[in-house]
């Protein structure tokens, strides 16, 4: 099998656009070449692309690109214990969104609606009728 090209395609605003495309006139390229050209630089360098103003492109930097930090295993562990918190909570919402919604269609399916007293009727109700829990 040949090597065959694909289309890559992305949405950038009006402003960026207008910027991509003076860059391309500036250096008397098409768009597409200005991305091909990107996209074989991030390929061939595995990733690692740096832009860097025209002024800086023949100094040498130190620092390794992308740069690496070193995290403590407690902050490690730390964000392990919070994620599976939050899978907890979420299950915990869940069930309790599961639960609401039994309440609700056993509400919409019960016969005897009368014996439901909602509490917007009891704040507004009259003194003269009780009710009674039980």
């Amino acid at each position: 099998m040949g090597n065959k090209n694909k289309t890559v395609s992305f949405r950038v605003n009006e402003d960026t656009f207008d910027a991509l495309r003076d860059i391309a006139e500036e250096r008397d390229l098409s768009l597409s070449a200005v991305f091909r050209d990107y996209v074989d630089a991030l390929v061939a360098n595995d990733g690692r692309v740096d832009v860097v103003p025209t002024d800086d492109v023949g100094t040498e930097v130190d620092e390794e690109f992308p740069p690496k930090v070193e995290v403590p295993k407690s902050f490690v562990r730390e964000h392990e214990r919070l994620e599976l918190e939050a899978e907890h909570l979420r299950e915990q919402l869940d069930e309790h969104k599961a639960y609401i919604n039994a309440l609700r269609d056993e509400l919409e399916e019960a016969e005897d609606v009368d014996d439901v007293v909602h509490l917007d009727d009891l704040e507004s109700g009259s003194e003269e009728e009780s009710f009674h829990l039980g």
